[in-house]
């Protein structure tokens, strides 16, 4: 339903539930070890959800450390918050005056960036070691180079060493065992700090993995954390669309580019604002879903650039009319759902979702 604070020319609305997304993260504070601090991820822009409106809930719900992915992030991210915020790329070359300027905490991933971080005037960093993502992180070897030249570290306040799970949505998957041994191991090697591993899905694989600071990221917008497993987080995003036209076409009329799609029957279609150009994927063709009044409705037809279009012959012509709202995301889809449907996951649903939609945020920190 369109309220007051949406512009008359919206075509779609994304409506944000930071209520939600907070108590996600009380949730999963709740989960970690009494020893563990819960930061909270907020990189790509809060998956998609605004990095600028989520920061301060979750800084107002408890969370004292906060993870971005590239110093872009952390700048904008400090026009929102006080708090400890990450960086998880670490500085590129020249790049650490701003780190200091916007008091971010780098990530450092190599052997290079902390030399370079401890000649710029050092403080305050992560260490990140490789433990089996093979991306970024300081490898097996140069973690036994800095253990043998612990000097490499003068001047570098530790606040903690991390490392990442590959498969912590898995839960029985042998390589969460064999990274959890293989950060001990570091960090028996490595000078003393805390220490950090467990994202979203690491929490649910209990205390051994929480170590001193846990990180959940997709979990806080709803996300399942666990795979094929009752996914105990609230949906935090709703994705509604207008109808623009409804009209009636014959039994074997084609619908959308390329005839993907035909008609058996005479049959309603409704044309909605909303394509690839939104995030709402191209392999969404017929295999997406919508909702009217809590009723499926199929997609039918490819997914263009601007448009899509459903079937609505079997819903009655009162609530399937120009104006009228279509669901594509939310309670009765939710974004794990629809990245199923699309061939993908829900992170890609949720980061992939456009600035064209108008933006709606509810809550009372909103």
């Amino acid at each position: 339903m369109r309220s007051d604070d949406i512009p008359a020319n919206a075509g779609a609305i994304l409506t944000v539930d930071l209520d939600a997304v907070a108590a996600n993260w009380r949730l999963l504070s709740g989960r970690a070890a009494p020893h563990a601090d819960c930061a909270a991820m907020v990189k790509a822009d809060a998956y998609g959800l605004g990095a600028e409106q989520v920061g301060p809930v979750l800084a107002k719900a408890g969370a004292r450390v906060f993870f971005v992915a590239t110093l872009d992030e952390g700048i904008r991210l400090r026009r929102a918050i006080k708090q400890e915020i990450c960086v998880l790329e670490g500085p590129r070359p020249a790049s650490e005056s701003e780190f200091r300027a916007h008091r971010l905490t780098p990530v450092v991933n190599s052997l290079d960036q902390l030399a370079r971080w401890r000649s710029s005037g050092g403080g305050r960093a992560i260490l990140h070691v490789d433990t089996g993502m093979s991306r970024l992180g300081i490898s097996e070897a140069e973690a036994e180079t800095l253990a043998a030249e612990p000097g490499r570290l003068g001047g570098v306040e530790l606040a903690w060493i991390m490392s990442h799970l590959v498969s912590g949505e898995i839960q029985h998957d042998p390589e969460n065992a064999l990274q959890l041994a293989r950060f001990r191991d570091a960090l028996g090697k490595l000078p003393k700090a805390k220490a950090s591993l467990a994202n979203s899905a690491g929490i649910f694989l209990g205390p051994a993995y929480h170590f001193d600071l846990v990180r959940p990221g997709a979990a806080l917008y709803g996300l399942a954390p666990v795979e094929h497993a009752p996914n105990p987080m609230r949906t935090a995003v709703r994705l509604e669309a207008e109808i623009l036209t409804v009209r009636t076409i014959a039994d074997g009329r084609s619908v959308g580019y390329n005839a993907q799609w035909r008609a058996n029957r005479p049959t309603r279609i409704a044309t909605v604002g909303v394509g690839y150009a939104d995030g709402y994927l191209r392999s969404l063709t017929n295999r997406g879903r919508g909702y009217i009044a809590s009723r499926s409705i199929p997609l039918v037809g490819r997914v263009s650039m601007d448009l899509v279009t459903f079937d609505v012959t079997d819903l009655p012509e009162s609530v399937c009319r120009p104006g009228a709202m279509i669901a594509l995301m939310g309670p009765e889809l939710p974004p794990d759902a629809l990245g199923a449907l699309a061939g993908t996951n829900g992170y890609q649903m949720l980061t992939g979702l456009s600035r064209r939609y108008a933006r709606r945020y509810l809550g009372s920190a909103a």
